[in-house]
């Protein structure tokens, strides 16, 4: 996958309104999922131990991690999708809507055989270059070839939820840039204001 300015790219993307059309869950059913899934990783690393999780099996949860920090990879500015709980988050949102799970674990299932049509290994035990090269043939869905067309539904999905998980987490926050609501001082209209106006604050 082209790495220039993904991070970038996957922002302007999660602005469009259209957009949220690929999303299954209302704003509030966003956030709450983002919630339960850090409360859980939270829970398993203050209990010493890995999230476990609630849908995908210990290998496909591998793989999701994997394809979600080539999604968005740890850079100068902020960490992975992975660093900020985005993978948890796919678990959550998938293991509660039942509806998203054949056609998740099918793209799973879809990504190891295209590896292993190309590479003779599944996905997790191709090299980086070798990933790069399978998902750069399906992370543009008009460029991509008719016969690949599975993996570029599963890829987009993967990718809308990804962007979901990371900009909703406080790694993600940061990543934008966001002050939240802080309080600030007015002083009023500056003097060069009110002298164009003809008004003071006599």
């Amino acid at each position: 996958m082209a790495h220039i300015k993904r991070r970038d790219a996957l922002r302007i993307l999660g602005s469009v309104p259209a957009a949220a059309v690929a999303f299954t869950w209302t704003h509030e059913e966003a956030l709450h999922a983002a919630t339960a899934s850090r409360q859980a990783a939270s829970q398993a690393v203050a209990a010493g131990r890995a999230y476990t999780p609630r849908f995908f099996t210990a290998r496909e949860y591998t793989t999701v991690v994997a394809l979600a920090d080539l999604i968005i990879p740890r850079d100068a500015r902020s960490g992975s999708a992975s660093d900020a709980g985005a993978p948890e988050f796919i678990d959550y949102i998938v293991a509660e809507q039942p509806a998203r799970q054949v056609a998740m674990r099918g793209g799973l299932v879809w990504l190891d055989s295209e590896c292993r049509r190309r590479f003779d290994r599944a996905f997790l035990e191709t090299t980086d270059a070798e990933r790069r090269q399978v998902l750069d043939d399906i992370a543009w869905p008009s460029r991509a070839r008719p016969e690949l067309s599975h993996g570029v539904t599963f890829f987009t999905t993967m990718r809308d939820l990804v962007a979901a998980g990371f900009w909703s987490s406080r790694v993600g926050v940061q990543d934008l840039g966001y002050m939240g609501n802080r309080p600030t001082e007015w002083n009023g209209a500056p003097p060069e204001v009110l002298q164009k106006l003809g008004v003071s604050y006599d």
